[in-house]
């Protein structure tokens, strides 16, 4: 009997935490469901489309979106212990600079066209969330994109033209239209969708519902 096969659009931004985690959950939840072929497709989200190009320091940024930088606290500590109980390292101490994520969404653009869009997603979450990475820096995702298989040289080029930059912003502006608010959103053959970084076996079940042909979970 041939595999059912179900498609999965993820809407989502790399510096979103429970974007973070919410891809792990999506990949255990496909592991839940091993006779179920997954063909998962991400899109550009942007969280804070106000920031700079350059970005901006990241104090300034959690003050201007909590009030201070104290006010943060409680919810990166929440954060930080649900990424933990995924295998996932949050650490915002060493979270210098907010980024503007329109070239780290060029370069999981890139990525797709080898088959390689959900690693370069992996690799910039994990530089940000783990490392604090200046996702703002060209080298650094030059460096990450070579990483993951990319001609630096080329992404180097790329990176400073304007390649796909009209795309990735009139689709991250799409989903809003659409009416997606919150990331990540989870789309599933088209059909239905599913907000936030919902439990692994939520997901699985959803996908499980699809690839019968049904509507969203209860």
């Amino acid at each position: 009997m041939p595999r059912r096969s179900v498609r999965v659009d993820v809407v989502s931004d790399v510096v979103c935490p429970w974007c973070y985690i919410g891809k792990r959950r999506l990949e255990k939840a496909v592991a839940l469901e091993p006779d179920i072929a997954v063909e998962v497709h991400w899109h550009p989200y942007f969280l804070n489309d106000w920031i700079p190009r350059e970005g901006m320091p990241r104090e300034q940024y959690l003050t201007l979106k909590f009030g201070s930088p104290d006010r943060y606290k409680g919810i990166a500590e929440r954060v930080g212990a649900v990424a933990a109980e995924e295998g996932l390292v949050y650490a915002p101490d060493r979270m210098t600079r907010q980024p503007n994520t329109l070239d780290c969404h060029r370069l999981i653009r890139w990525a797709d066209a080898c088959g390689r869009a959900a690693a370069m997603k992996q690799k910039l979450m994990e530089l940000y969330f783990s490392q604090g990475a200046d996702l703002t820096a060209r080298e650094t995702l030059v460096q990450a994109a070579a990483s993951i298989g990319l001609d630096a040289e080329s992404v180097r080029a790329d990176l400073a033209s304007e390649r796909d930059v009209a795309e990735v912003t009139q689709e991250a502006q799409s989903a809003k239209e659409a009416g997606i608010t919150g990331v990540p959103c989870f789309i599933f053959d088209g059909r239905f969708a599913v907000a936030g970084a919902q439990p692994a076996e939520y997901l699985a079940a959803a996908i499980a519902r699809a690839a019968q042909g049904g509507a969203a979970v209860d």
